[in-house]
């Protein structure tokens, strides 16, 4: 590696609790230990620093049962990294008025939500007129994640509050959002992103649905046990989380992401401001108010518009993390300094490491504890 990379990383790492990194531990270095320690099978990681990508690396097994490397063009499993890319591209059509984030989504629809065979489990609760693509990206739907975690084990899609009153992470809300917008536009999903995001910020590996020309190059997630699992190739479209991509081009969109690529100031502005606080000990089970707390209120926790909130060290930053069977990563925006990284793990131990890892590459804490992220040791 070019001593100029190296040189330009130390720079990024920043402070931790000791006060420097110590030369000799370099990103490699830090991140391989990370790794091994953890038994963590695969990592790619990106950053983006002073509005312009600075490193992009790749370690470990894509498959590690053949013995085969990840690279920077293998594609990943985004998981729920794609509500980000998803956010933005609905923060660009209410730029242009094609959506406005506050009128209800039943005025978009010929017909009530609930006579939609998805949405039949809503009738006989008005609440269903309330819902604006606002509770949907800031996760104030009322709904569930999914129908399937519905704490009643009745695998109904209902409400469990009034939309717009509090928090609670939903992947149903954004699969209702996509279902509008494909309605006002005529358009699938894929189709929009690829023409307003993913050829426009260079994502040449990045699709909502599977492309043959990821057959040559693509992970496998791997268990604790580092055992592989059968890869998915989804050919349904999920705003929630179906996008195939690459550390290369997710980093390419964080870039663009801090350098407000696309979006006016106004709409960059209220996708990254505070929409609803979050009092929850932990993100999931995301319907629990057993345990509320105020404790989450010193580094200022909530929710934008299809991104988590947060303060630290280095001033207000937001994020996104993906979560699946074999798939962990967490996505972190620095935008006082146009900074960003991006960790994506095909493992089920990746996130045992999180902590430590933004620590020591971006000198910030994440909300770790919020997240269930328990550190290896």
């Amino acid at each position: 590696m070019k001593w100029s990379i190296y040189l330009l990383l130390f720079a990024f790492i920043g402070v931790r609790g000791n006060g420097q990194v110590p030369a000799r531990e370099g990103i490699d270095t830090v991140v391989r230990r990370l790794m091994d320690t953890a038994h963590v099978t695969g990592l790619c990681l990106g950053v983006v620093k002073d509005g312009k990508i600075a490193y992009v690396r790749a370690y470990g097994y894509k498959k590690k049962e053949f013995g085969q490397l990840n690279d920077t063009a293998t594609c990943f499993y985004a998981a729920s990294l794609s509500k980000a890319v998803f956010a933005y591209l609905v923060m660009m059509l209410a730029d242009e008025r094609v959506i406005e984030l506050d009128r209800p989504l039943y005025e978009y629809l010929p017909k009530p939500i609930p006579e939609y065979d998805n949405y039949k489990d809503l009738a006989g609760d008005e609440r269903w007129k309330l819902l604006t693509a606002r509770n949907c990206l800031d996760h104030t739907t009322g709904f569930p994640n999914f129908r399937w975690f519905n704490p009643r084990g009745n695998n109904k899609l209902e409400f469990f509050f009034t939309p717009g009153t509090r928090y609670a992470y939903s992947g149903e809300g954004l699969v209702l959002l996509q279902m509008v917008l494909e309605t006002v536009t005529g358009r699938p999903l894929d189709s929009l992103a690829r023409e307003r995001i993913f050829i426009p910020f260079g994502l040449r590996r990045t699709s909502y649905v599977w492309q043959s020309a990821f057959d040559d190059d693509f992970a496998v997630g791997h268990l604790e046990d580092e055992s592989g699992i059968p890869k998915k190739k989804r050919t349904k479209a999920n705003a929630a989380g179906s996008m195939e991509t690459t550390i290369a081009d997710y980093t390419r969109f964080l870039l663009a992401v801090v350098q407000r690529k696309g979006l006016s100031q106004k709409a960059w502005a209220a996708m990254t401001s505070m929409q609803i606080s979050i009092h929850s000990a932990h993100q999931f089970p995301s319907l629990d108010t057993a345990t509320t707390t105020t404790d989450n209120d010193r580094i200022g926790l909530g929710y934008g518009l299809g991104w988590g909130l947060c303060t630290g060290a280095r001033g207000r930053m937001f994020f996104k993390e993906g979560h699946d069977d074999g798939w962990e990563h967490f996505a972190l925006c620095m935008p006082q300094s146009k900074e960003a990284v991006v960790v994506m793990t095909n493992s089920s131990n990746g996130e045992r490491i999180f902590k430590e890892l933004f620590e020591k590459i971006a000198g910030v804490t994440i909300p770790w504890q919020w997240e269930r992220y328990i550190p290896y040791h």
